[in-house]
Formats: structure tokens, sequence, C-alpha cells
């Protein structure tokens, strides 16, 4: 018989555990994406955003050449404005070593990924952290590629390197996982605000006790 007990897996995510890192959410970047559309991408973004902002997860921050691809998505900056924004010239941020001692600063081995585009500067980023020893987490759902086929493989790619590919209302509902426990009114208000007609849902059958 498996040994069946209240715990949960080694696998999820934790408030305790993890770090999230925004690569290249930027206007000019943003204008090659073709595989999701950008005011989903937007949304989802700032959902990720408030999701480490409400529980204290540690975050970093980059772009690429911010000087001609402008500065990180509004909805990302208004939520955590004081984030200290790594910018680099090279599409593999593991490549640059602030970007990599601000990873190492979190003390946290979980890395929540997501940026533009998919199979540049995020595929090439996880498959190095991977190799670093990091447990990798991309979320699918704030990154866009060229392509849908650019998307997909990038995908493909990490997950068959041993990434974890998730969504971020998964994040967000991972990391609460209790709905008696501190958090619960925040995830309910990111839902809202983000989660499309479930989040419609739960403005209207909301079970919380006041």
């Amino acid at each position: 018989m498996p040994d069946a007990a209240a715990t949960p897996s080694e696998q999820l995510l934790t408030r305790e555990n993890c770090a999230i890192t925004f690569i290249d959410h930027q206007p000019e970047m943003v204008l090659g994406v073709n595989s999701i559309d950008i005011t989903n991408l937007k949304n989802n973004a700032a959902g990720l955003a408030k999701t480490a902002d409400a529980y204290d997860i540690p975050t970093v921050l980059t772009t690429i050449g911010r000087e001609h691809n402008g500065p990180l998505f509004e909805e990302i900056r208004d939520v955590l404005p004081d984030g200290e924004v790594v910018d680099r010239t090279n599409t593999n941020s593991w490549e640059n070593e602030a970007y990599v001692e601000a990873v190492e600063a979190t003390d946290r081995d979980r890395l929540v990924m997501a940026g533009l585009w998919t199979e540049v500067c995020v595929c090439f980023a996880a498959l190095s952290a991977l190799e670093a020893g990091y447990d990798v987490y991309v979320v699918a759902d704030v990154c866009g590629g060229r392509t849908d086929a650019d998307h997909e493989h990038a995908l493909r790619r990490m997950e068959n390197a041993g990434a974890t590919t998730v969504t971020w209302a998964q994040v967000l509902s991972e990391l609460q996982r209790d709905w008696a426990a501190d958090g619960a009114r925040d995830a309910h208000q990111i839902f809202i605000d983000h989660g499309g007609d479930f989040g419609m849902t739960v403005q209207y059958g909301d079970f919380l006790e006041e």
C-alpha cells in the first residue's frame, strides 16, 4: 500500500522556496510576439507580479537594451516599483553577472521564470539555470514567442531539459492552497482583477468570511 499522509508534495511551490524573475517584458520586445494576445499577456504579467507582491516572493527583474527596447511593462513596475532592474546586452541573462548574483541573493532554489521571447531569452536562461542546479518553473502564459511554433517548441525543449511549465494562476493557487490561510483575501482580489471568468465567479460567490 502507498504511504498516504496529509502532507503536500515536495514538488509544490511555496512562499519560502521560490523566487520569480521577469525577463524583458518591454514595449519593443512585445512587437514581435504572436503566440499570445498582447492584452492577455499584460494581464497575466500583472497577475503574476501581484502574486509575487502579495506573498513577498523575491523577484529579479531584467531588461535587454532598455535604451532601445523600453522599460518593463507598467503592469509589472507599478506593482514592483522598488525592484532593481538589471539591464543587459546579451540574450541569455544567465551570462550576465549582475543577474546571476541577483538570483543567488534570493537564497531560493526554485526559480519561476517568465519573459519575452520564449524561444530566446527565456529558454536560454532556463536551460542555464537548470544546469546551475535550480529547479525551474516556466510560466507559459506570461511568455510569448515570435510564432506559436517558436513558443511551443521552446516550452518542449525546456521541459525535456527538466523544467516544469505552469500558468500564472497555477502559481497563485499553488502558493495559497488553503483558503483559510493568510493571503486568501489577496488571492481572491488578484483573481477578480485578472482571472477572467473565474474572477467573476469569485467576485459573485465569495465564500471568505469578512
